[in-house]
C-alpha cells in the first residue's frame, strides 16, 4: 500500500510524466494509483490535456495564450 498523499502525487505528476523521478519516487507514485481513484482520474485528465495541447500548431497559438497555459500547469503542479 502506498503511503503517498494525494497532494504529494499532484506535486510530482509532471516529473512522473517527464520521466525525471528516481526509481523509488516513481514507484511510490505508481503504487498510489490503484489505491486512489481521484489521482488516477487526475493523471488521465493531465495526459489528455497534454495530448490535446500537443495537437495545437505552436505557430498558431498566440504567445499570451501559450504563456497562460504554461503558467496554469506550473501553478497547478507546484
Amino acid at each position: 500500500m502506498s503511503n503517498l498523499s494525494c497532494a504529494e502525487f499532484v506535486e510530482e505528476i509532471t516529473d512522473l510524466l517527464e520521466g525525471t523521478l528516481d526509481d523509488d519516487a516513481r514507484r511510490r507514485l505508481v503504487d498510489h494509483l490503484p489505491t486512489c481513484e481521484g489521482c488516477a482520474r487526475y493523471l488521465d485528465q493531465f495526459r489528455q490535456s497534454i495530448r490535446a495541447i500537443g495537437q495545437l500548431p505552436a505557430q498558431n497559438l498566440p504567445a499570451p495564450a501559450r504563456d497562460a497555459l504554461r503558467a496554469t500547469f506550473r501553478n497547478r503542479t507546484s
